[in-house]
């Protein structure tokens, strides 16, 4: 389980680093997170993403991850990606 979170995030990251914007990256992010959004509102969120039954299950069981998690965790993994966010890396392309 922890291995298909690893993925996703690095699939997100690429798909930003891939010109879309970082802007898609931080939504999904923040809608990961938040423990308001139960599964099927997260994946109705993401539809656009998922091309397959698999991919939906997948999603929901990555977005179950984070829903046990503690408040603390979740608020430390959102200081983590926001402190990505304003690194020297993200910084480099938009120079």
């Amino acid at each position: 389980m922890k291995l298909l979170m690893v993925l996703m995030l690095v699939a997100l990251l690429l798909h930003c680093y891939a010109d879309s914007g970082c802007k898609l990256l931080e939504d999904v992010v923040e809608k990961t997170i938040n423990s308001d959004i139960s599964i099927p509102q997260y994946k109705e969120l993401l539809q656009d993403f998922v091309d397959s039954d698999a991919a939906a299950e997948a999603m929901g069981k990555f977005k179950q991850c984070f829903l046990s998690q503690s408040h603390r965790t979740l608020k430390n993994f959102g200081l983590m990606m926001h402190t990505m966010y304003d690194s020297i890396w993200c910084n480099i392309k938009s120079n």
